[in-house]
């Protein structure tokens, strides 16, 4: 289902106070509603695969919401190299990974699998944790901290 642009700036907007309200709350990456309720936001409506990262300080905290890599209409090239080197640049302690399906079936595909565990050992050499990577369809999220992947 396409939205409209006005549709999209609201969406845009929704997202901006979310992560305004996670940047100012101490312990918002403790409130997986609203990790899930932004990304929703940010993703469940765009019409190509967008490969993103909530990079975050040692108490889990916000430093930063990058959208890393932009795709087709059902994959996103994902370097890991380039994923280092933002983590770094941004001096994080913990990353959530996120991604869009926009065919809207959230179920993760064995190539996002294997991108998250090749993402985890890069970041891993360098002391970054990663405590989640969400896949966001429409209307489902699913975690693969939940399904006990990562």
């Amino acid at each position: 289902m396409a939205i409209s642009p006005n549709e999209q700036k609201v969406l845009d907007r929704a997202a901006r106070i979310l992560a305004r309200e996670m940047k100012e709350r101490p312990h918002s990456m403790t409130s997986p509603q609203l990790v899930r309720n932004f990304l929703r936001f940010r993703l469940e409506h765009v019409e190509h695969e967008v490969f993103c990262a909530l990079f975050l300080d040692n108490q889990n905290r916000l430093i930063e919401f990058s959208e890393l890599f932009r795709g087709t209409l059902d994959s996103a090239s994902v370097y890991p190299r380039e994923v280092v080197k933002e983590a770094l640049r941004h001096n994080a302690g913990a990353v959530i990974f996120a991604h869009n399906h926009p065919s809207g079936i959230a179920e993760p595909s064995d190539a996002d699998r294997r991108i998250t565990r090749r993402l985890d050992e890069a970041l891993r050499l360098f002391d970054i944790r990663v405590v989640d990577h969400l896949v966001v369809g429409s209307p489902e999220i699913v975690s693969f901290a939940e399904k006990g992947w990562i």
